[in-house]
């Protein structure tokens, strides 16, 4: 079967509108489908058939993507939890409004290396949504500060780089613990990021299956077969469902497409806690 539980919209860093998403996810005959913006519902509550899931044939998935305190990259899935649920809400707002914050310090550090760029650009660049490194970099295209968009990450924008500020992150277990409560599950992103191997990332797995971890993103476009085999076998010992996620953000990483193929035993699991949602 076709899915794609991880897709980011114009409500993050994404740039396709969710409509725009859930149509392309029509077309491509996908049948289980979420979008999983960073730290925000603002892009999934503007979808207003949330209430019928069911759309022709595409069951749509309330999702979210929180990044969680870890020396190197360890983000957080949560699916089908209350959008509305009140102490969700007000920990992803703050999560927001320090990315404005950052968003300003950002702009200052390019203002004093000679860049002429404003926050009312970057907001016209947004089209109106949150505005992220993405939207910085388009925007230094345009300026011809650099030839594409690849330029102004490596040289500017990655981690590390000179205009680069690290993100407001939750402790994982505030993470795990604000889907929970509000009704949802909880799953590792592209479990290779975090940089860890077969014990270490074993002994992570631990650590978050404790706390409340529900599931593993197993597929991912940059997992290799080897990769795979290993989050298959850490989701059978520590009972955990298997789950696929393209991490589509139309133009802001090309190269990937929407919605991967699958064997449906190997999702079954995630779909029965669904059904029970």
């Amino acid at each position: 079967m076709r899915i794609d539980l991880h897709v980011h919209s114009t409500g993050s860093d994404g740039t396709n509108s969710p409509e725009e998403l859930i149509n392309m996810a029509v077309d491509k005959k996908i049948q289980v489908f979420s979008i999983t913006d960073h730290d925000t519902l603002d892009g999934i509550k503007d979808i207003n058939f949330l209430e019928n899931r069911l759309l022709n044939n595409l069951i749509f998935v309330p999702g979210v993507e929180i990044s969680a305190e870890f020396p190197t990259t360890l983000h957080l899935l949560g699916y089908a939890f209350d959008i509305e649920n009140e102490k969700l809400n007000q920990s992803l707002k703050t999560l927001q409004e320090f990315r404005e914050e950052r968003n300003l310090m950002m702009i200052q550090k390019m203002q004093k290396l000679g860049f002429d760029i404003t926050e009312e650009e970057l907001l016209e660049e947004a089209g109106g949504d949150l505005i992220g490194r993405p939207h910085f970099a388009s925007l230094m295209v345009k300026k011809g500060y650099v030839k594409n968009t690849q330029e102004a990450f490596e040289r500017y924008l990655k981690r590390g780089a000179s205009v680069y500020i690290d993100k407001k992150r939750l402790p994982y277990t505030e993470a795990i613990e604000l889907i929970t409560q509000a009704g949802g599950i909880v799953v590792l992103a592209h479990p290779y990021q975090t940089q860890l191997e077969e014990q270490e990332l074993e002994k992570l797995v631990k650590l978050l299956k404790d706390a409340g971890l529900a599931g593993i993103e197993v597929f991912y476009p940059h997992h290799t077969k080897k990769m795979i085999e290993e989050y298959k076998r850490l989701a059978r010992k520590y009972d955990l469902i298997i789950t696929a996620g393209s991490d589509f953000h139309g133009e802001n990483k090309m190269g990937i497409e929407l919605g991967l193929e699958v064997v449906e035993h190997e999702i079954l699991p995630f779909l029965k806690i669904l059904r029970k949602h």
